[in-house]
């Protein structure tokens, strides 16, 4: 893997850059409420681009397109359902949050029920968020090291290091306006990879249409009755599954994910808010359609080739691209990767101090000194992110994946218990903190026998959590 000095100064200028942009545009910040929301003054299209930044990964950037060059366009279902899932958290959830005193998702929890199933929820989240951001981290390092020539432990450090210091000094304000930025540099450098591809082929899109159509590319649904029942559950882009599937995971990661929930209590008010993240969700679709599309592309240039799905776009960017084009779409890679971590050292931080820490401690503490502390568990966080990458270093890809699916089985039940307290008025903390653990417990026997395909992970952790809450509140009466 060879790249021209042109591409070193490009990424070396892009990463220095975007922490000093993230630094100058975060601001000064006096309070917390400044660190961990940028004071309520962030305008709503910057919310909306920041929610896209912030769950689209280098994994997303590599995987998607490998997807479709593997396959075809039926992952699309699933990004219909991320956009239906996104609208139920825009008029269900943030309606339920709108008290003005909320600092975090699960601030919520502790209103409801009480502060045991708020810090619960938590500490799911904290163990949820390090693993699934270790293994992100990770494979953002990969290109760097390869790059470079250095360690991965280095090249770990480099990424990890960069984020941190525009999340350290700009707080939540600087990361959105970083994730502005970012969500155009990588967007920008798939639709180029995608220009030079046509230019490249000889009869240009005529070319991907005619690879596409006999290899079946461009087959967007998929109802997935043949095979019988079992097969229907068992297949992970199917038409139900898809959005079924997406819709829960999305009102997950939206609705309940202090990554994502933290950036909507930066909207100005509920309206913004509901405008945020219904956008992200049509942004969402548009963009996994590109990704989706550019992976077709890589099809009808490459064909069959006998390698990895993920490894067919960067293969690309390095092989094919010239100079200084790899340099910025290599940029794009990182800007995916650093937009998700900054967000996710964001996100441990103020659940560990506002679930955590404030609630329980009995001292009198300045603004001044909270802040401090604040900044010092951003600190923390970012190295436990490195540990955490680290030890995915020796990885295979299947350990990758488990990873990556702790937050669907954990999902279902953070999800559930938030929709046992808002349309179950019986509904008390012990009930809550029963079909939370359960449904969990339920997650942990669905994955290890690998009973359905992972689309169904957060619906069936949903129901389980529920159920069993709703069952304990009848046990509880009869007593």
């Amino acid at each position: 893997m060879s790249l021209e000095s042109i591409d070193y100064i490009i990424i070396g200028i892009y990463l220095i850059g975007i922490a000093l942009f993230g630094i100058i545009s975060g601001g000064k910040q006096k309070t917390t409420d400044d660190y961990f929301a940028g004071s309520k003054t962030i305008p709503w299209w910057a919310v909306c681009f920041s929610i896209v930044a912030a769950e689209t990964s280098t994994l997303t950037f590599i995987s998607v397109p490998g997807l479709a060059y593997l396959t075809n366009l039926n992952f699309l279902q699933i990004a219909i359902g991320f956009l239906l899932g996104r609208i139920v958290v825009a008029y269900v959830f943030l309606p339920a949050y709108d008290t003005g005193g909320l600092k975090t998702a699960y601030t919520y929890l502790e209103d409801r029920f009480g502060k045991k199933t708020r810090s619960f929820a938590s500490i799911v989240f904290l163990f949820t968020r390090i693993a699934a951001d270790g293994v992100r981290l990770f494979a953002t390092a990969i290109p760097l090291k390869l790059i470079l020539g250095i360690s991965y432990p280095t090249a770990i450090i480099i990424i990890a290091i960069i984020s941190l210091i525009y999340t350290y000094t700009g707080g939540l304000k600087g990361i959105i306006w970083v994730d502005v930025i970012q969500m155009f540099i990588y967007l920008g450098g798939a639709i180029i990879a995608g220009f030079f591809i046509l230019n490249l082929l000889p009869n240009g899109f005529q070319s991907v249409i005619e690879a596409a159509d006999k290899a079946h590319k461009f087959s967007f649904i998929n109802f997935g009755f043949e095979g019988g029942l079992k097969n229907f559950f068992s297949r992970p882009y199917t038409l139900f599954g898809g959005i079924f599937g997406g819709m829960f995971l999305s009102m997950a990661s939206h609705g309940t994910d202090q990554l994502i929930v933290q950036r909507l209590f930066a909207a100005k008010n509920l309206k913004d808010g509901q405008k945020a993240v219904i956008g992200s969700g049509v942004i969402i679709v548009f963009q996994f359609a590109i990704f989706l599309i550019l992976g077709v592309m890589l099809y009808a240039y490459y064909g069959t080739l006998n390698v990895k799905s993920d490894e067919i776009f960067p293969m690309f960017i390095i092989n094919v691209l010239p100079p200084g084009v790899s340099g910025i779409i290599i940029a794009g890679l990182f800007a995916a990767a650093m937009s998700t971590l900054a967000a996710s050292m964001s996100s441990l931080s103020s659940s560990t101090v506002l679930d955590l820490y404030f609630p329980f401690t009995k001292k009198e503490i300045s603004e001044a000194k909270k802040l401090k502390i604040s900044r010092l568990v951003t600190v923390v966080w970012a190295v436990l992110l490195i540990i955490s990458a680290v030890l995915f270093m020796d990885s295979s890809k299947a350990v990758v994946e488990i990873a990556l699916s702790i937050a669907s089985f954990t999902y279902g039940g953070l999800l559930g218990t938030f929709l046992l307290g808002i349309f179950v008025k019986k509904a008390n903390q012990p009930s809550a903190l029963f079909g939370f653990i359960l449904g969990i417990i339920t997650m942990i026997m669905v994955i290890s026998f690998q009973l359905v395909a992972w689309t169904w992970y957060t619906l069936i952790g949903v129901i389980a959590t529920i159920i069993f809450g709703k069952l304990f509140i009848v046990f509880q009466r009869k007593k």
